[in-house]
C-alpha cells in the first residue's frame, strides 16, 4: 500500500464538520484489516502518531490530525446483511447500511441527523439521533467488533465477552445516553470499552450490528404549540406510550429559522414536538393521539402523516434544523457554538429553562433550541457575530456544562469530546478517574500513537 505524500493545507483530510483543521504528513487508504495491520506496525517502529479518520462528518474534531499520519478507513465498505444482523466494513456509510438491509424489510435503529456518517465513526463516538428516545445509543446495537490494536494486533470482539485485562471502574451521569469519556462499569463487556472511545484505543475496522424488523405501520406527527411550557408538559404526558420511537423539540426561532422553506408552518407555532410511533396490529393510533392532542393544547394546524412521503418530508423536516443553522453560519462566515450535554429526564424543564433565560438575556435572537427532549438532551446551538461574542459564548456554554453536571448529567450525550471539547472531561470526572482513564489508554497503546489530542492532552 502506497501513502499518500505530506497533505496540502485544503485537503478533506484535515478538516471535519464543524470547520476544525489540522496537518498531517501521510494518509493511508487500506482495503482491508491486513493492511491496517500494516500501518499500525510500522507506526510502532517510527514512532508515528496516527488518527483514524472516518467520513468527516463528526463535529468535534476527532478524526483531524494535529501532525502525523491520517489512517482512512473509507475503503473499508463490505456490507453482509443477515437475519437480524449485519457485517459491515467501518468505512460503510449509514444511508448505504440502510439501502442494503431494505430489501429485507430491516433497518439499523440509531438515527444520527448525518446518513452520510461512517458507520465506524459512530461506533467510535457511541453516537445516537431521532430514534434514541426508544432504540438507545449506538452501544445497544453492536453485537461484535474486530478492532486492530495499536501495536497491530487485531483482535475480534463478541457481546457477552469479558475483558482479559483487569479494568479500573468509574461511575456514569445519570442519563439515558452517554458519550463522555471511556467506558468503565462494573461487569462491562470487553467491546464496550472501544464503542464510545473515539478511536483512542483501536482501530475498529468491522462492526456486526443488529437489524430490526421494519414496523408494519408509523404514525407520525409534527405538533404544533404555541408556548414552550405546553410542549413540554406534552412531552412528560407522552413519555410512557407504548410504542413511541421519537419525541424530538423545536423552538421558535427553530421555526422562524424553517419558515423560508416550511411556508405551512402555522403562524402562531412557538414550539413543535415530532412523533413517531410504531403501530401494534389492531391498535387505533390516530383516535388515541387525537384525544392526547385535545388535552395537551396542541395546534389544530398540526401535520399528521398519511403516507411514507409525508414521513420523509416530516424527517427532513426535523433535519432541516442543524442544516440550516450551518447554512447561516456559512453565508454571515459566523461560527456557531453548540452544546451536546443531557441531563436526566426528570430535571428537562429545568435545563430548557436555564437554556432559555440565559440566552435571552446573552444572545437575543442569536440561538436556537433543538434535538432530544424525549432523552432530556437539546442541542443549544449559540450563532456569535464575531470573535468577542464568541469567547462570551464559549464561557456560557462552559457554564451550561457545570450545570448539566450538577444535575447528575453529562458533559457529551452523542457526539464525543474529540480534540475541540476535551476540556469539558475535567468538569465530569475528578482528576483520580482521568488518571484511571489515562491508565487504560496507556496499557493498551503505551506510546500514545493512536487519536492524539483527543480526549486528552
Amino acid at each position: 500500500m502506497t501513502p499518500t505524500p505530506i497533505l496540502p493545507p485544503d485537503s478533506s483530510y484535515l478538516i471535519d464538520a464543524s470547520g476544525y483543521t489540522g496537518t498531517a504528513e501521510q494518509v493511508f487508504t487500506p482495503v482491508d484489516a491486513y493492511e491496517v495491520c500494516g500501518v499500525m506496525r510500522q507506526a510502532n517502529v517510527e514512532l508515528q502518531p496516527v488518527t483514524i479518520s472516518g467520513a468527516g462528518t463528526g463535529v468535534t474534531g476527532g478524526r483531524v490530525p494535529q501532525g502525523g499520519w491520517v489512517l482512512s478507513l473509507e475503503r473499508l465498505t463490505t456490507v453482509d446483511i443477515g437475519s437480524g444482523f449485519a457485517t459491515c466494513g467501518a468505512g460503510v456509510l449509514l444511508r448505504d447500511l440502510l439501502t442494503a438491509a431494505t430489501p429485507s424489510r430491516q433497518y439499523y435503529a440509531p438515527d444520527p441527523t448525518e446518513w452520510g456518517a461512517s458507520l465506524g465513526g459512530t461506533v467510535a463516538t457511541n453516537a445516537s439521533g431521532s430514534r434514541s428516545f426508544m432504540y438507545g445509543d449506538t452501544r445497544r446495537h453492536v453485537r461484535a467488533l474486530q478492532v486492530i490494536l495499536a501495536s497491530g494486533e487485531k483482535i475480534r470482539l463478541r457481546r457477552g465477552e469479558k475483558p482479559p485485562i483487569e479494568l479500573p471502574e468509574i461511575p456514569g451521569p445519570k442519563t439515558t445516553k452517554n458519550t463522555a469519556g471511556y467506558f468503565l462499569r462494573p461487569g462491562m463487556d470487553y467491546i464496550d470499552l472501544f464503542i464510545g472511545s473515539e478511536g483512542t484505543l483501536g482501530v475498529v475496522v468491522e462492526a456486526e450490528v443488529v437489524l430490526m424488523r421494519m414496523p408494519k405501520e408509523l404514525f407520525t406527527g409534527v405538533v404544533f404549540y404555541t408556548t414552550d411550557d405546553a410542549a413540554l408538559a406534552a412531552v412528560e404526558e407522552w413519555h410512557d406510550v407504548r410504542g413511541l420511537r421519537m419525541l424530538e423539540y423545536l423552538d421558535a426561532a427553530s421555526l422562524d429559522l424553517l419558515r423560508p422553506r416550511y411556508s405551512e408552518i402555522p403562524k402562531s407555532a412557538r414550539a413543535a414536538i415530532l412523533i413517531e410511533q410504531e403501530v401494534n396490529d389492531g391498535e387505533d393510533a390516530e383516535d388515541a393521539w387525537l384525544i392526547r392532542l385535545g388535552k395537551s393544547k396542541a395546534l389544530d394546524t398540526s401535520w399528521f402523516a398519511t403516507s411514507a412521503a409525508d414521513r420523509e418530508k416530516f424527517r427532513k423536516f426535523r433535519h432541516s434544523v442543524p442544516e440550516a443553522v450551518n447554512d447561516l453560519i456559512r453565508r454571515k462566515g459566523l461560527t456557531k457554538m453548540g452544546s451536546d450535554f443531557a441531563v436526566p429526564i426528570k430535571r428537562n424543564g429545568d435545563m430548557l429553562k436555564i437554556y432559555r433565560e440565559a440566552l435571552d438575556r446573552e444572545f437575543p435572537g442569536q440561538y436556537v433550541i433543538f434535538g432530544h427532549i424525549g432523552d432530556a438532551h437539546l442541542h443549544a446551538n449559540i450563532l456569535p457575530a464575531n470573535q468577542e461574542e464568541w469567547v462570551r459564548a464559549k464561557a456560557l456554554m462552559m457554564e451550561f456544562a457545570r450545570q448539566a453536571v450538577a444535575m447528575g448529567g453529562t458533559v457529551s450525550a452523542e457526539h464525543g469530546l474529540g480534540k475541540r471539547k476535551k476540556d469539558l472531561l475535567p468538569l465530569m470526572f475528578s482528576e483520580h478517574e482521568i488518571a484511571l482513564m489515562r491508565s487504560v489508554k496507556a496499557r493498551l497503546d503505551p506510546k500514545n500513537l493512536l487519536g492524539r489530542g483527543t480526549l486528552f492532552d
